[in-house]
């Protein structure tokens, strides 16, 4: 099992598509978890998972909304090893990719792969620069406007996603430039302790 993470916009469903094909594996974004389990959870029963809820994100600080991205993927660490204890009782190799995977939990869910005798790794992806972040949603969502605010928060949520991997020694990988990043991909893993 290979857990993808990394900030919006930066080419992680992708990757994750090239390298689920090449392993035939099946691939679970982890964004649909979140939708689901938002939809069957309340603000009052789950706070942290509906910091967003009702908000314009427009009258928000960038601060603010990285502080909450970051609390919000917190508060999924539990439905991501929920996954990928679902996944380890499945015999298929499976690569779960998403904006709200933490390296904490990452960690977590490649002890309950070494439990049951299963091989889990992650790789965090990044890209710090919010103008091509920017340029990568006006490919993917070209009728959604300016979104330069929005790439200057995944630009901040990516050096944190980086800085939180390198403190638990998981690798991160440049997530440019593209035409290699698979490979790159493949190497860091090769070169990392395996679980």
């Amino acid at each position: 099992m290979l857990l993808i993470g990394g900030a919006s916009g930066i080419g992680k469903s992708r990757v994750a598509a090239e390298l689920a094909e090449e392993a035939k594996a099946f691939v679970v974004e982890f964004d649909d978890v979140v939708g689901a389990v938002q939809a069957i959870t309340t603000a009052e029963g789950h706070p942290g998972l509906h910091r967003f809820d009702g908000l314009d994100v427009s009258r928000l600080s960038p601060q603010w909304i990285l502080d909450a991205q970051i609390a919000t993927a917190e508060a999924l660490d539990p439905a991501l090893l929920g996954v990928v204890r679902n996944r380890l009782t499945v015999d298929v190799p499976a690569v779960i990719e998403g904006d709200y995977l933490t390296p904490a939990a990452a960690v977590l869910a490649m002890r309950e792969g070494a439990g049951a005798g299963r091989e889990v790794r992650a790789v965090f992806l990044h890209e710090g620069d919010p103008l091509r972040i920017a340029a990568n949603y006006a490919c993917r969502e070209p009728d959604s406007g300016d979104q330069s605010a929005r790439a200057e928060v995944s630009a901040a949520y990516s050096h944190w996603l980086a800085r939180q991997a390198a403190m638990r020694a998981l690798p991160v990988v440049d997530a440019r430039p593209w035409t290699t990043l698979t490979r790159r991909i493949r190497q860091a893993l090769r070169e990392g302790p395996p679980v």
